[in-house]
């Protein structure tokens, strides 16, 4: 019997992955679908059309995928079924990864090629803002937060300014406080609100700034606040505030004469304090921005002038320029000496020195009431006010601008003034508003930082001294509660005490402005 052949098994051909059965046209595109609601048979069917069309199609585990494609999930759920699976790239979600809605898939499809992914493709995650709120806690106190300078949020800061504005002029402190609060916190916030959802469990927003931001984020205005910008009664109050030594009782006062304009002010013989006059009759000057360029010169004009009257004294710029500001709207300075008592007689001096000069157009001197820190001590637990007794001087800065710009001295000021003078060339000028303060040696650190600023800042430091700390503080000194004589800085032993405190409370202060660069 003849032998017959054994036939050899033919073997398979290898099985090639998927993904390699299929040309690739699109490498840089990875896609990864959802079949969690899509189910599984429906899910082979489109992996089969994309890898037909060109497309690349892997697992959730893979570490290529760039587009997540679902059917009827939200971004929550995708985000649920990307941990359960294992996903590598959670954390990079939002960040080069697209959760994408199915009808970007089927578009793509139709096309043959990958669409521009629009904002109705992509699937939202709403807790997104938590994820960002839990990884960058925000403190409850405005001296513990890092505001910028610039932000993010102008437009609803802008509009809770107004309402706390508008707040103010009607005597509602509360209500003032409650939206300057609501405004600073969103000057701090290290991520950009684009729905009101982003500020759930954040402090210091009540009802009433949530529902104003909400119609901002979702109409560009609010109607609220647009309403109080165009009523009458605000825009004279706000004319009428910005008058040197106008406050609200004033204005509300002339507001219900039926006074409207500034002309009305001076048709109707009103009667002004001679602060109010000068206020009038610089208007103009006093309600330009001042730049810190022009502070810096006020500030170096004042330092020659005060180093003439009391060698080594010194001055400083406070308010908004030390917090880093490049306008604003007047300039604060800062006077003392080494010396405790050295002080004493120096702001006569210079302001008569200034006068004579020709560098004032106006000035009002306030003596010090200031008499011990006993008395603080009890003044400050008996009362709220936050009001300091140091020696003041309210002015109104001419500050000269001739041919070769801002003089650099006060001599040379003066000098350009008399040649001027003499040959009737017109030389322009500024009026500028500078509030001068002068502090002994022993209280300027607490005065430095309650000039400061900002106003929430320092209203915030000292809450946070008194709830949490249980001490008190002002522009005078440190106080503890507890104690019958409680000043934290008098000097006793040497100033030793003293000294202790001051160097802890400058370390308190250097920290707060390298790390919060605030503008409030």
């Amino acid at each position: 019997m003849a032998q017959l052949p054994v036939k050899k098994k033919r073997q398979p051909p290898a099985s090639l992955p998927a993904n390699l059965q299929h040309c690739v046209r699109f490498p840089g595109v990875v896609l990864c679908l959802v079949e969690k609601k899509m189910g599984l048979s429906r899910k082979a069917f489109l992996v089969s059309l994309a890898q037909r069309k060109g497309f690349c199609v892997e697992e959730a585990s893979s570490e290529r995928v760039t587009h997540v494609v679902s059917e009827n999930n939200s971004g929550n759920e995708v985000i649920e079924w990307l941990k359960r699976k294992g996903s590598p790239f959670l954390d990079a979600v939002g960040h080069g990864i697209a959760l994408l809605d199915l009808s970007w898939f089927t578009e793509s499809m139709s096309t043959g090629q990958p669409v521009e992914i629009e904002p109705r493709h992509r699937l939202q995650v709403a807790a997104h803002a938590k994820e960002l709120e839990g990884q960058c806690q925000v403190a409850t106190y405005a001296c513990q937060r890092r505001t910028p300078l610039e932000h993010n949020h102008q437009m609803l800061t802008e509009a809770l300014e107004t309402l706390a504005e508008e707040a103010h002029f009607w005597g509602s402190e509360g209500r003032c406080l409650a939206f300057s609060r609501a405004a600073s916190m969103l000057k701090s916030l290290p991520w950009t609100v684009r729905k009101i959802q982003d500020l759930n469990s954040l402090p210091c927003i009540g009802e009433h700034s949530r529902r104003v931001i909400q119609e901002v984020l979702e109409d560009g205005e609010s109607a609220e606040v647009e309403r109080i910008r165009r009523s009458e009664r605000y825009q004279t109050m706000k004319l009428f505030t910005k008058i040197f030594g106008v406050g609200v009782k004033t204005a509300s006062r002339w507001y219900q004469e039926g006074l409207r304009t500034l002309a009305d002010l001076q048709a109707h013989h009103t009667k002004l304090s001679k602060e109010q006059q000068a206020g009038l009759l610089y208007y103009e000057d006093l309600s330009t921005p001042v730049t810190f360029s022009e502070a810096e010169t006020i500030g170096q004009l004042v330092r020659e002038v005060v180093e003439q009257c009391l060698p080594g004294a010194s001055v400083t710029l406070t308010g908004g320029f030390r917090r880093g500001k490049q306008s604003g709207h007047d300039v604060d300075l800062l006077l003392t000496h080494p010396m405790d008592g050295q002080e004493v007689g120096l702001l006569g001096k210079v302001i008569g020195q200034m006068d004579r000069q020709g560098f004032l157009l106006y000035h009002s001197i306030h003596r010090s009431s200031f008499q011990s820190f006993e008395d603080e001590a009890q003044e400050i637990r008996d009362s709220t006010t936050a009001m300091d007794h140091f020696e003041r001087c309210f002015s109104i800065f001419r500050l000269g601008c001739f041919p070769g710009g801002i003089p650099r001295s006060a001599s040379e000021a003066q000098r350009l003034n008399n040649a001027v003078q003499v040959s009737g060339t017109p030389g322009s000028w500024k009026a500028v508003r500078v509030d001068f303060v002068v502090t002994p040696c022993s209280q300027f650190p607490f005065a430095l930082l309650g000039w400061t600023g900002s106003r929430n800042f320092e209203r915030d430091l000292r809450r946070f001294s008194k709830h949490e700390k249980k001490m008190v503080l002002n522009s005078h000194a440190l106080y503890d509660k507890g104690k019958v004589c409680g000043f934290w800085g008098r000097r006793t032993g040497g100033e030793s005490l003293w000294y202790g405190v001051g160097f802890l409370l400058m370390i308190y202060i250097s920290v707060s402005y390298v790390f919060c660069l605030f503008a409030c």
